[in-house]
């Protein structure tokens, strides 16, 4: 009984002991790492400035290399650096949203990249835009 115990003790330490090094070689190479998931522009007037920036840091220990930044459509214009981003360093993406477009804003932008923990990475716009006033207050009616 003894025997059987110490054998199911190895197997068990075995495979933890395994599980352990699997995530050990997983953290190694490029992780990227964003200050944050969303930007919130809040309520931002029509024809107002439109850009946000990310900041990317590379928490790993092999260069991070960001291969494309794509927004949901075409009013949202990210802008990702093309060199290497070292261990320990960090980079901006800059996101333009088209702030012409009238309404609420909740776009999304895909970032891949060769990062060991997600490859594919999701960042967020969203906030409202508010429509200029007319001038003098009221609208403007086309006559004929």
């Amino acid at each position: 009984m003894k025997n059987v115990i110490f054998t199911l003790s190895l197997l068990v330490a075995a495979m933890f002991g395994v599980n352990a090094t699997a995530q050990e070689v997983g953290a190694n190479g490029p992780v990227i790492t964003i200050d944050k998931e969303v930007h919130d522009y809040g309520n931002l007037d029509q024809g107002g400035n439109g850009t946000c920036t990310f900041t990317v840091t590379n928490t790993g220990n092999e260069p991070l290399i960001l291969q494309t930044c794509k927004g949901s459509c075409g009013c949202t214009v990210p802008s990702c650096p093309v060199e290497p981003i070292a261990p320990g360093a960090s980079a901006k993406i800059t996101v333009k949203y088209d702030t012409n477009r009238v309404g609420p804003i909740n776009k999304n932008v895909t970032i891949t990249s060769n990062a060991t923990n997600e490859p594919s990475k999701i960042i967020r716009i969203k906030g409202n835009i508010v429509a200029k006033p007319v001038e003098g207050g009221t609208p403007v009616t086309p006559t004929n």
